[in-house]
C-alpha cells in the first residue's frame, strides 16, 4: 500500500476514550484516503468510486441495511435503506482487448463484453431487488406495484440486407409479429386485503373544564371544575387468515372542585381485549394472501425477462458483429475493385498511347474508377459506423472514452457458411422450443398467477359475516372523601394506582359481549361482473397460450426454413461471384488480344462488384439466420455457454481471446468460422 498522508495516520492513531464517537468518522475517512492513496486516485466524500474490475460491475446493485444505531431493533424499521449510485465503469476485459489503437473481438468475446458492460442488462439485474421489495410489501399486506423496465430490444447495424428482422432481433414473419414477452400480473379485485405488520397506538389528553351548574344539589357548586388527564395505550394485529385482535388499556384521573363525590380526585381505568373474525367475506388465508402468491410467481417472472434480456441483448450485438465482419469484407471487396479499376485505366491509357484504343476509352476507365471510389467510401463509412455502434454496446460510457472511440475493431473470426446444417429432427428441436422459449413460460406463469387473483374475487361474492368477542376489565380508585366514607363498600376502592390494576388484574368488574355482524348485499353486481370479466380473462389468456405456442411452432419452422435458404442462397452467391471473376478475366485476355471491347470489360468489372456484394450479404443473411434459429429454438444461452450465475454477477470467468503479435498486427491468427451451433469458448 502506498503510504498514507502524515495527517491520515495521525487521524488513524489518535484514539482517547472521550473521541471515539468523534474519532470513528474521520478514521473511516482515513482509511478511505489510504486506499486511495493504493489506487492512484483521490477519494472524493460522496461519489461512488471509479472501479475498473468485473467484480465493481454489480457491486452497486443491492439495497443497504441503515446505520446501526444505539437501539437497531426499534429504531432500524423507521429508517431509510439505501441503494449506491449506479456503477459506470467498464469490466477489465475491455483495456485487456485493446492494443495499439484496435479493439480485438472475437464473438465470444463480444457475448463476455455485453454480459459485463451493457447497460440494457444492467438496468434489468435490478429487477429481482425491486421484486424481492414488493414481495416484502405484499407481505405486509400492501397492494402489489408495478416495478421494473421491459426488456429493451437491441441495437441495429447500421445497414441490413437479406433477412429482415423485428425489434428483437427475430425473424419476422407474414404469420405474424412472433411472441412477445410479458411483465407480471398485478390486480387488485376481491375483498380488501388486511395490513399484517402489528400497530402500537398512544394517546394522552390533559384538560382543564369549567361548567357552570344550574342545580347546586348535585353537584354542591354553581361552578363545577374537572381537571382530566386521560391515557390509553392499544395494540393490534390481523391475521392473513381474516382474524383480528386488538388490546386497549386506558387510564382517566380525574378531580373536581365538588364535595358530594365519594372519591375525589379518582383514577378509573380498563383493560379490553376485542377479537374479530371474517367468516364469509375476506375468510382465510388463500383470500387474503393471494398476493403474496402471486408476487412469488412475479418474481420467477423477473427473472424470466432477464434471460429474455440478456437473449435479446447477446443476439443483437452477435448481428452487430457479424455485420462488422461483413462489411469488413465489402471494404475488402470494394478495394480490389477499386484497385481493378485503376490498373484497367491504366491499361487503357498505355494502349490509347501507343494507337491501339480511341482515347474514349479513357474517359469509360474514369467513370468505372470513380464508381469504384465512390462504392469504397460507402463501405468505409459503413465500416465505421458499425463499428461505432457496437462499441456503444459493450461499454457502459458509450464511445465517451477516447481510447474507445478512437479504436479500429479487429474481428478474430470469419463467417463460414458450411455446406449442410447439424440440425436436429424438427420433433426434437420443436419439444426444445416449446421448453425453453421465455414467453411460454412467462405465460403459464401470469396464468397462474391470474387464478390465483380468481381466488379473491370469487369470495368477494359471499356476504359479509363477521363473528366478535370482547372481555373487558374494569377499576377505579381514588381518595376518599367524607361523603364516601359514610357509604358501605366505597372504603374498598380507596387507594392509589397499584390499587387500580389489582382490580383489572382480579377481574373485578369485568365485561363480556359477543356476537354476530352480518352484512347482505342484495344485488351484488359488481362482485358478479368482476368473476365473470375476470373469467372471461383467463380464458382469453388460455387461447393467447394456445395462440403462443402455435406461433412458436411457426417461428421454429420458419427459422429452419431460413437457415436453409440463407446457406443455399450463400452458395449461389458465391457460385455467381466466382463466374463474374472468370467472365472479367477472359474478356481482359481477349480485350488484350482485340477481340474483346473495353465497354464489355467495364460492364465485367461492375458486374463481379455486384456478385461480391451479394455474396457478403448473403453472409450477413446467414449469421442473421443462424442466429434467429438460436432464438426460436431458446439455445441462444446454451449455444453462447451463457452462464446466468455469471450474467447476474456481471462477470465473465472465461478469458479473453489472444491477441495478435504486437510486431505483425496485420497477421492475424486463423480465424474460427461461425460453428454449426454459435459460438466457441
Amino acid at each position: 500500500m502506498s503510504e498514507l498522508p502524515a495527517g491520515a495516520a495521525r487521524i488513524l492513531h489518535l484514539r482517547t476514550p472521550h473521541t471515539d464517537g468523534i474519532m470513528r468518522p474521520l478514521q473511516i475517512f482515513a482509511l478511505t484516503l489510504a486506499a486511495a492513496a493504493a489506487s492512484g486516485q483521490t477519494a472524493v466524500p460522496g461519489t461512488a468510486p471509479a472501479a475498473s474490475g468485473p467484480a465493481a460491475v454489480s457491486s452497486a446493485i443491492r439495497i443497504d441495511a441503515p446505520s446501526a444505531g444505539r437501539f437497531p431493533r426499534l429504531t432500524a424499521p423507521y429508517e431509510t435503506r439505501s441503494v449506491p449510485p449506479v456503477n459506470l465503469a467498464n469490466s477489465g476485459r475491455l483495456e485487456q482487448l485493446l492494443r495499439a489503437g484496435n479493439l480485438y473481438l472475437s464473438a465470444q468475446d463480444v457475448v463476455a463484453l455485453a454480459l459485463e458492460n451493457n447497460i440494457d442488462i444492467e438496468v434489468q439485474r435490478y429487477g429481482p431487488l425491486l421484486q424481492k421489495e414488493v414481495l416484502r410489501r405484499a407481505s405486509a399486506g400492501g397492494l402489489l406495484r408495478s416495478v421494473g423496465s421491459a426488456v429493451a430490444a437491441g441495437p441495429t447495424s447500421v445497414s441490413l440486407q437479406g433477412v429482415s428482422v423485428n425489434a428483437s432481433g427475430a425473424p419476422s414473419s407474414q404469420a405474424g409479429t412472433g411472441v412477445s414477452a410479458g411483465g407480471g400480473i398485478v390486480t387488485q379485485l376481491g375483498p380488501a386485503i388486511p395490513g399484517t405488520d402489528p400497530v402500537i397506538s398512544a394517546y394522552a389528553n390533559f384538560q382543564h373544564a369549567t361548567a357552570p351548574q344550574s342545580n347546586t344539589i348535585l353537584t354542591g357548586t354553581t361552578a363545577l371544575v374537572q381537571n382530566t388527564r386521560a391515557f390509553q395505550l392499544q395494540y393490534s394485529q390481523t391475521w392473513f387468515s381474516g382474524f383480528n385482535a386488538q388490546a386497549t388499556y386506558s387510564s382517566n384521573h380525574t378531580s373536581l372542585n365538588s364535595q358530594l363525590f365519594s372519591l375525589n380526585p379518582y383514577t378509573s381505568g380498563s383493560l379490553d381485549l376485542t377479537v374479530t373474525q371474517s367468516l364469509l367475506n375476506g375468510f382465510g388465508a388463500a383470500v387474503n394472501g393471494r398476493n403474496i402468491r402471486v408476487q412469488k410467481n412475479n418474481l420467477k417472472v423477473t427473472d424470466l425477462q432477464f434471460r429474455q434480456q440478456l437473449i435479446t441483448t447477446i443476439s443483437a450485438v452477435l448481428n452487430l458483429y457479424w455485420d462488422l465482419v461483413s462489411f469488413n469484407e465489402e471494404v475488402r471487396s470494394r478495394q480490389q475493385e477499386v484497385a481493378t479499376a485503376e490498373q484497367f485505366l491504366k491499361n487503357n491509357e498505355d494502349q490509347v498511347r501507343i494507337g491501339t484504343l480511341a482515347p474514349i476509352e479513357i474517359t469509360r476507365a474514369q467513370s468505372q474508377l470513380y464508381t469504384a471510389k465512390q462504392d469504397l467510401v460507402i463501405a468505409e463509412t459503413n465500416l465505421l459506423q458499425q463499428e461505432t455502434i457496437l462499441k456503444n454496446a459493450l461499454s457502459r460510457s458509450g464511445v465517451g472514452s477516447s481510447s474507445l472511440a478512437e479504436a479500429h475493431i479487429v474481428p478474430l473470426d470469419r463467417i463460414d457458411v458450411p455446406a449442410q446444417e447439424a440440425a436436429a429432427p424438427f420433433d426434437e428441436l420443436m419439444a426444445a422450443a416449446l421448453r425453453n422459449r421465455i414467453e411460454i413460460q412467462q405465460a403459464n406463469i401470469n396464468l397462474d398467477s391470474n387464478r390465483q387473483n380468481l381466488v379473491g374475487i370469487k369470495n368477494s361474492l359471499k356476504p359479509t359475516l363477521q363473528a366478535f368477542a370482547e372481555v373487558t376489565n374494569n377499576g377505579l380508585t381514588g381518595d376518599i372523601t367524607p361523603l364516601g366514607l359514610a357509604q358501605a363498600g366505597v372504603p374498598y376502592l380507596s387507594g392509589g394506582y397499584g390499587n387500580l390494576l389489582a382490580e383489572i388484574f382480579r377481574r373485578n368488574y369485568p365485561n363480556y359481549s359477543a356476537g354476530l355482524s352480518l352484512s347482505i348485499p342484495l344485488r351484488n353486481r359488481a362482485a358478479q361482473s368482476d368473476y365473470a370479466t375476470s373469467l372471461l380473462e383467463i380464458r382469453q389468456n388460455e387461447l393467447n397460450l394456445q395462440k403462443q405456442i402455435n406461433q412458436v411452432r411457426v417461428d421454429v419452422q420458419n427459422a429452419v426454413i431460413g437457415l436453409q435458404q440463407a446457406r443455399a442462397r450463400y452458395a449461389a452467391a458465391q457460385k455467381a461471384r466466382v463466374l463474374s471473376a472468370e467472365t472479367l478475366e477472359a474478356d481482359r485476355k481477349r480485350l488484350e488480344l482485340g477481340a474483346g471491347t473495353s465497354y464489355q470489360v467495364v460492364q465485367d468489372q461492375r458486374d463481379l462488384a455486384s456478385a461480391q456484394t451479394s455474396e457478403t450479404e448473403a453472409m450477413a443473411n446467414y449469421t442473421h439466420a443462424r442466429i434467429a434459429f438460436e432464438q426460436a429454438t431458446g439455445s441462444t444461452l446454451e449455444v453462447w455457454h451463457v452462464s446466468i450465475d455469471e450474467a447476474v454477477a456481471g462477470k465473465v470467468s472465461a478469458s479473453p481471446s489472444s491477441l495478435p503479435a504486437p510486431a505483425s498486427p496485420s497477421s492475424l491468427p486463423a480465424p474460427a468460422s461461425l460453428p454449426a451451433g454459435g459460438g466457441r469458448r
